[in-house]
C-alpha cells in the first residue's frame, strides 16, 4: 500500500483547536477535507501526548539481538583481526542470518572501525619494561636538559619510495597520460643507507653509509659528522649524545672512542624507535624526496642532503620542546608502543 500524505502541523493544530471549540471528528474532516479516522488518530495523541507533532521514529528493528552484539563484541576485542565473514559465521551457528553490512554497522555502532594494523618492532617483556622505565625515570626531566641531546639514527631511503602516495587530479580517461604517472621499479628502484642527527638547535650532517658498516666505520662518521655537526650547532661541552644499542654502537671501542672525546652517553632502551623524535623528521625527508623526484642513486644522495638542510630549526624545536608528551604516551601505554 502507497505510503499516505503527511498532514502539516498548521492543519493538525486547526484539527485540535476546532475540536476544543466542541466540534465531531466528521464534522471538523468534511471542515478540512479530511478523513474521520485521520482527525480521531490526530485527537488522541494530542490528548496523550499534548502535542501535535511526530516523535522520533525508531526504524526498523536491528536483525542482532543484544545478546548477539555483546557475543561479536566479546570476540573483536579477543581477536582484533577477527573478520566480517568470521562474525557472520559465528551469527549463523546461533540462527541469525545478517549480512557483512549489518555487522559493520553494528560494530560502527559500539565505536569500532575497520583500520590496518600498524607496523612496530616486535617487543619483549623486557623492552617494554625498559621503554617504560625510561619514561617514568626521565618524566619530570626539564626542557632544557633535552635542548642539549644529539639524537642520530640511520635509515634507508628507496628512490621511488613515498611516490605511491602521491595523488593526482586527471579525467578518468588520462589515468595512464606520463604526467598523471608515478614510475616505478622493481625493490624501490634501488635504495641509500644515511646517517643523520639533529638537536633542537636544527639538523647536523648527514652521511651516505657504502657497503657494510661495522665499528669502525661507525666511529669514522662520527668523527666526521657528530663531532662538526656539534661545534656547528654550539651544543657546547654538555652535549648529551643518542644513539640506539645496535652492536656497532654499544661496542667496547665505540664507547671508549666516546669518552675520550668527552660525550655523555644517553642511556637508551632498546627496540623503542617511538621514543626517537629523528623518525619524525625522516618521515618528513622521505616526503620532501618524493617532491622532488630524483632519478637515480647520486640524484638521490644529492636531494637528501639538499632537503635535509632545509628542515626548518623550527620543525627541530618543536620536536624537542614536545618530548614530555612521547613519555606521557609511553606510561599511559604501559610500555609499548605508540603513534
Amino acid at each position: 500500500m502507497a505510503k499516505t500524505r503527511e498532514l502539516c502541523k498548521d492543519i493538525r493544530d486547526k484539527i485540535v483547536d476546532l475540536h476544543k471549540a466542541g466540534m465531531g471528528y466528521r464534522t471538523i474532516g468534511k471542515q478540512l477535507g479530511e478523513k474521520a479516522t485521520t482527525v480521531g488518530a490526530i485527537i488522541r495523541k494530542w490528548k496523550k501526548f499534548k502535542m501535535t507533532v511526530n516523535h522520533p521514529r525508531s526504524g526498523a528493528p536491528c536483525k542482532i539481538s543484544p545478546r548477539g552484539a555483546s557475543m561479536i563484541m566479546r570476540k573483536v576485542r579477543d581477536q582484533p583481526r577477527t573478520t566480517w565473514q568470521d562474525l557472520v559465521n559465528d551469527l549463523n551457528r546461533t540462527g541469525t542470518t545478517v549480512s557483512k553490512k549489518t555487522i559493520s554497522n553494528t560494530l560502527h555502532h559500539h565505536g569500532l572501525k575497520s583500520c590496518s594494523a600498524c607496523k612496530v618492532p616486535l617487543l619483549k617483556p623486557a623492552h617494554v619494561q625498559a621503554s617504560l622505565k625510561f619514561a617514568n625515570d626521565l618524566l619530570d626531566d626539564p626542557e632544557e636538559e633535552w635542548e642539549k641531546v644529539m639524537w642520530s639514527d640511520e635509515t634507508k631511503i628507496e628512490l621511488f619510495g613515498l611516490n605511491s602516495t602521491r595523488r593526482v587530479w586527471r579525467k578518468k580517461k588520462d589515468e595512464y597520460n606520463p604526467k598523471n604517472t608515478i614510475p616505478t621499479m622493481k625493490h624501490g628502484g634501488g635504495n641509500i643507507i644515511i646517517w643523520g642527527c639533529f638537536s633542537a638547535k636544527g639538523t647536523g650532517r648527514l652521511h651516505r653509509i657504502e657497503g657494510r658498516m661495522d665499528g669502525a666505520m661507525y666511529r669514522k662518521i662520527l668523527a666526521n659528522n657528530l663531532l662538526p655537526s656539534v661545534r656547528a650547532l654550539k651544543m657546547g661541552h654538555g652535549c648529551v649524545f643518542q644513539h640506539d644499542n645496535d652492536p656497532k654502537h654499544t661496542a667496547r671501542a665505540t664507547k671508549e672512542w666516546l669518552r675520550k672525546k668527552h660525550l655523555k652517553v644517553l642511556e637508551w632502551p632498546s627496540q623503542s624507535p617511538d621514543l626517537n623524535p629523528i623518525e619524525n623528521l625522516w618521515r618528513e625527508l622521505k616526503v620532501r624526496i618524493a617532491q622532488r623526484q630524483p632519478r637515480n642513486l647520486k640524484d638521490l644522495e644529492k636531494v637528501c642532503i639538499e632537503e635535509w638542510a632545509k628542515i626548518p630549526v623550527a620543525v627541530c624545536a618543536n620536536l624537542v620542546k614536545n618530548y614530555r608528551k612521547r613519555m606521557i604516551s609511553v606510561i599511559a601505554n604501559k610500555g609499548f608502543c605508540t603513534k
